[in-house]
């Protein structure tokens, strides 16, 4: 059994300041406002206009310049499920194409694991400790970047992530699931209040200061609702995941590893959160680098839900495309990776060496960190 001591504080006990029942009503109502926001997100960039939307799609029409704006976007708001669902908003008003919204999401993956990697260097100090961290956040880099470089060309070539994403997409809107052109019930509960607002704020704006106001107040929405959405299910589910984590370490099973990963960031609405508990469990020496990989990639599927439950409040179903797009990259990531050893190790050792040049070379950590998320993908933009 392991020292109470070791356990990350957000996997201890919750904080019983607000009742589960209380707490599970604010996180339903905060569901709830985060559609408004981004119903209100996609009535916004219509107001902007088409010459807008045409110069915001010739901006992203190549897929590399695409890929690095998801990886510096999802850096600056520090939120995948943030840069995702704004992504659903900017396809559901037909603002970009599935064909550029892909990188995009790709991107994004990429962009997210900048936390956990942070998060890293609080071991700094202690070597053996900061060498296990560091491969341990390092590990969902690796795998985000090869996962993007096996899946974009083969998308570019085939549209084959689109073209199963279109046809499931299709069977859903048939199911009722997505409103598609029609309106669905939970369409028009998240619509209402949008419509309301933007009614409001155009009896004394217009044109561009009105789109201006109405996307600033269409983010700061989602952003505010996924925050405090994050931070009770973290609270009403921590002792659950500490539980389900030392069941996890003593059966060590990969499989186990994802549904566990998948299930702890649904419920909590955030990748960045499961996969940094990891960080200290594995500096700690709690958890092995082997047993920590399927968790992560569990919690690569399971931070797409934010997507798809954004895909429910847009008027096209191009919204909901994209949304099982992200879907079904990450779990087509898992599929060509995980299963075979020889290609499974691939990320492990890449990881494993990544973190002795950071014990070694200390200005490497500095390197690495900018020079992926930053200066990278700044030059992708700039230059393409």
């Amino acid at each position: 059994m392991h020292d109470r001591t070791s356990v990350p504080p957000a996997m201890r006990s919750a904080d019983p300041g607000l009742p589960t029942w209380l707490r599970g009503v604010l996180v339903g109502f905060l569901l709830y406002g985060f559609l408004v926001g981004v119903s209100l997100l996609e009535s916004g960039i219509e107001t902007f206009g088409s010459g807008f939307q045409d110069g915001l799609i010739e901006s992203v029409s190549n897929p590399i310049a695409g890929l690095c704006a998801g990886i510096l976007t999802t850096v600056l708001v520090q939120s995948s499920s943030v840069s995702t669902a704004t992504i659903v908003g900017l396809v559901g008003s037909g603002t970009l194409s599935v064909e550029a919204a892909v990188p995009m999401v790709m991107g994004a993956n990429i962009g997210t694991t900048v936390t956990n990697t942070l998060a890293s260097l609080g071991h700094v100090r202690r070597v053996d400790e900061f060498r296990r961290a560091f491969a341990g956040a390092t590990v969902h880099d690796v795998f985000n970047v090869m996962a993007v470089a096996l899946l974009l060309p083969l998308e570019l070539a085939t549209g084959i992530l689109s073209r199963a994403a279109t046809s499931l997409a299709d069977v859903l809107v048939g199911m009722g699931v997505q409103g598609g052109s029609t309106s669905s019930p939970v369409k028009q509960a998240v619509g209402a209040p949008a419509d309301a607002l933007t009614d409001l704020l155009s009896r004394v704006l217009s044109g561009i200061p009105l789109a201006i106001v109405l996307v600033v107040l269409a983010l700061s929405i989602v952003f505010v609702c996924l925050t405090f959405i994050t931070r009770n299910m973290r609270q009403l589910v921590a002792a659950r995941v500490e539980s389900a984590m030392n069941r996890l370490i003593g059966r060590g099973g990969g499989i186990m590893g994802i549904v566990v990963g998948l299930v702890v960031t649904v419920l909590v609405q955030s990748s960045s959160i499961t996969t940094s508990i990891l960080v200290p469990l594995l500096g700690a020496g709690v958890l092995t680098l082997a047993n920590a990989f399927p968790i992560t990639l569990g919690a690569n599927v399971g931070t797409t839900v934010t997507a798809l439950l954004a895909s429910l409040a847009v008027d096209q179903e191009a919204g909901l495309v994209i949304a099982l797009v992200h879907t079904l990259f990450n779990i087509a990531g898992i599929l060509l990776i995980y299963p075979v050893e020889r290609v499974r190790r691939l990320p492990l050792g890449t990881a494993e060496w990544l973190a002795k040049e950071a014990v070694d070379h200390r200005s490497m950590i500095v390197a690495y960190i900018i020079g992926l998320f930053v200066v990278l993908p700044t030059l992708g933009l700039v230059l393409l």
